[in-house]
């Protein structure tokens, strides 16, 4: 009868191979958000809007001899529309990898998945500073026509506009990829952001209305209010930065933390 040697188990050793280099992360996270069809649009939607819209207020000035208009003007009317439509990045930057189901391909390949988050707000953040700069871009050069057209062009800006319009930007993209990462949800993010942002206000408003003693209170809940000063960065009573940091911390923060920790946890299928 003869003996069996026992087979020594077979296994790789990974030990002496680089992890995956973080800009390389950031550099397919950013592939990703212009290689599917909705966030190819909605890069393009953006760009589009914010060049139509700033147009329509050259259209203005020209035609209407009292418009007052200025380079900030412009800036402001592009913030208006990105403030809308950069959350809903934020959110497919998220939620694509849940939606698509690639999330299993991605985990395997960087199983540490803080690391893939931290790339996809990176590219969010990256996206932002890009979207403000084309709208400055798009509303120096209507705001020069502008001045072509009507004998002068006034190029009152600051950069305090500048910087704050960054900041607002930032913090909205910030909150849809906050609550994307809590619902791992395409549509139901989108709906959660919009209705934090038109409906929670409104409700608010109405019911500092008729109860007296709320209308003090809802300032450190409204988070939409809370960020008006940082518009020009006239944030500069101690009132105001606990108003914006408490209300920041119930519509921001908590569904930052819990989505981080559902997305850490969460099991891939």
């Amino acid at each position: 009868m003869s003996a069996t040697a026992p087979v020594a188990p077979r296994t790789i050793d990974i030990s002496n191979t680089a992890p995956i280099p973080f800009t390389r992360l950031i550099g397919v996270e950013f592939r990703k958000s212009y290689d599917t069809r909705a966030g190819f649009w909605l890069l393009a939607t953006i760009g589009i809007l914010v060049t139509l819209a700033e147009t329509i207020v050259t259209i203005v000035g020209i035609t209407q001899d009292d418009a007052d208009l200025n380079f900030g003007n412009f800036v402001q009317v592009a913030a208006f529309l990105t403030a809308v439509l950069l959350p809903v990045l934020g959110i497919l930057l998220v939620t694509g990898e849940w939606g698509q189901r690639t999330a299993m391909v991605t985990f395997s390949l960087e199983p540490r998945r803080s690391r893939v988050i931290g790339a996809k707000y990176v590219v969010g953040l990256v996206l932002t500073l890009v979207t403000a700069l084309v709208a400055v871009v798009v509303g120096a050069v209507c705001n020069a026509v502008l001045g072509l057209a009507t004998g002068g062009a006034d190029w009152t800006f600051g950069w305090s506009i500048f910087i704050g319009f960054l900041l607002l930007q930032s913090i909205a993209m910030t909150t849809g990829f906050a609550l994307a990462a809590l619902l791992l949800n395409t549509p139901a993010a989108i709906v959660v952001f919009f209705a934090l942002t038109y409906v929670v206000p409104t409700i608010l408003a109405i019911a500092s209305v008729f109860l007296d003693w709320f209308e003090d209170f809802s300032h450190y809940i409204d988070f939409q209010r809370a960020q008006q000063p940082l518009a020009d960065l006239s944030l500069n009573t101690g009132s105001e930065w606990a108003q914006l940091l408490v209300s920041g911390a119930i519509w921001l923060g908590i569904p930052l933390v819990l989505g981080l920790r559902r997305i850490l946890s969460a099991e891939v299928k």
